[in-house]
């Protein structure tokens, strides 16, 4: 991965509170304050876990496999640098965006709505931008480690639940770990989840299909290859791969050529990589202690994707026409284009970033 000059304590940043029409580190609030998975992955996912759907039964909106879960929805965000990998439990995460932060870093936004392991981590702080990413999902729980400047007010006032160490949320814990003596935060999804009482898993827009008749011709898509660089111009970023496995049936990611594994040594694999590419900007009034300003993913509105599943690439558009609506993934000539059941990455780019397949 290539980085700009960034801090440690990472901050995110956003347009104007009152609009929480764009999309999204401590400070100090209760815990409760504002209101407020995988399948597919590996032996602990949704899809070995979950016991055969009938037809005419609602499925896991979030992945197509297994009914609906029945406790609520858990986003956590969880660190995506060096120090904090291998990652704990992101193997069992339903959907995972990947999103630019400031210095051309990535975090990333973990969502939990099948499974809900005794530890997760290594959580890190919320970016302005979060809110409106999270609320297609309706009111659910945010966990995080604090944030900063107009990362928390927007966070308040978007109804999340705001579920924060730095404001004394339990079930937090820190690992003695030799990687990082501060990244090293876990939570107890599972002790959460049952606290909790905010939304539970509904449609986000996603349609899920195992076929891909009627979609015309298919691109290879078997190296997914681009760089979530936020407003920064290309080298500058991190580079985001993910490599086709015939065998496991599955995207694995790949970080500098080495192929990535979660901290029990599963392959950090995925059904479906979307690409989508959104509007990015800097958002100078939220800057980290180096003078770096934080990234704001706008994931309302409209712009190109590339989907990979099964090998092969789809390109169309996506659309989300507000904040409580989900996303729609759809063909040039307007067909939906269904992910394949399983879970799912999500690479959050700038407009104009190349996507290789």
């Amino acid at each position: 991965m290539t980085f700009v000059s960034r801090s440690a304590a990472l901050v995110c940043a956003a347009a104007a509170i009152a609009s929480l029409a764009a999309c999204g580190g401590g400070g100090s609030k209760p815990s409760s304050s504002s209101s407020g998975t995988p399948s597919g992955t590996s032996s602990t996912s949704a899809s070995s876990s979950t016991s055969p759907v009938a037809a005419d039964t609602p499925k896991n909106p979030y992945t197509g496999v297994g009914p609906v879960p029945k406790t609520p929805t858990i986003a956590v965000k969880i660190d995506d640098t060096a120090p904090g990998r291998p990652q704990v439990g992101i193997d069992q995460a339903d959907i995972v965006y990947v999103e630019a932060v400031e210095g051309g870093l990535t975090r990333l936004a973990a969502v939990f709505g099948t499974n809900k392991p005794k530890e997760v981590g290594y959580v890190r702080s919320t970016r302005p931008s979060d809110p409106d990413l999270l609320l297609q999902y309706g009111k659910i729980t945010e966990a995080y480690s604090g944030g900063a400047h107009d990362s928390l007010p927007r966070l308040y006032a978007s109804g999340i639940k705001s579920w924060s160490d730095d404001s004394g949320a339990a079930y937090y814990s820190r690992i003695n770990r030799p990687e990082s003596s501060y990244i090293n935060l876990a939570l107890n999804l599972r002790q959460v989840a049952a606290h909790i009482k905010t939304a539970k898993p509904k449609s986000i827009g996603w349609t899920f299909s195992d076929s891909l008749a009627g979609l015309g011709t298919l691109g290879k898509g078997t190296d997914v290859r681009t760089t979530v660089t936020g407003s920064y111009q290309l080298p500058a970023g991190t580079r985001v791969e993910f490599r086709w496995d015939a065998k496991l049936k599955k995207y694995v990611r790949y970080i500098g050529g080495v192929r990535q594994v979660a901290s029990g040594g599963q392959p950090v694999e995925t059904t479906n990589v979307v690409v989508q590419s959104c509007k990015v900007v800097s958002h100078p009034q939220d800057t980290d202690v180096n003078g770096n300003p934080s990234q704001f993913t706008y994931t309302v509105g409209s712009g190109p994707v590339s989907i990979f599943r099964n090998g092969k690439r789809i390109n169309g558009t996506w659309s989300r026409a507000k904040l409580d609506a989900g996303t729609v993934f759809k063909t040039a000539s307007g067909k939906v284009i269904p992910l394949a059941p399983g879970n799912t990455w999500v690479v959050l780019i700038r407009k104009g970033v190349p996507v290789s397949g």
